[in-house]
């Protein structure tokens, strides 16, 4: 399965990062692959879905995490981001502090790409 893909909600265009179930190792390995994806696309033009639904975290992940969000930020939208409570909230602040960006946090993929295209 593809973990970074474009999904269609609602008739728009969404980059879905699926991290679901992932080990700290794949959520580097995808976090790492997402700046490559993303910065293809216009400035400005991504609306962005980061399900991170029982995914581990390590320092590791979210540094690679807070890289790739710093990075691919002009080429990005909107984001939202779906957790489980498996995100300490130190560590979502650090991200969030680090790229200079709001993840608005929803508890389905659904209300997160509601979100999005609202």
């Amino acid at each position: 399965m593809d973990r970074i893909r474009f999904v269609t909600h609602r008739g728009q265009r969404i980059l879905l990062l699926d991290f679901t179930g992932c080990s700290a190792q794949e959520v580097t390995a995808t976090a790492d692959r997402a700046p490559e994806i993303v910065t293809r696309e216009p400035l400005d033009s991504v609306l962005l879905v980061a399900d991170f639904s029982d995914a581990e975290f390590t320092r590791d992940a979210v540094e690679r995490i807070k890289i790739a969000a710093a990075f691919d930020r002009p080429h990005i939208k909107r984001a939202a981001w779906v957790l489980t409570e498996n995100l300490p909230k130190a560590l979502y602040d650090s991200i969030r502090s680090f790229s200079a960006r709001e993840f608005p946090v929803f508890t389905t993929r659904d209300e997160a790409m509601d979100y999005l295209v609202s």
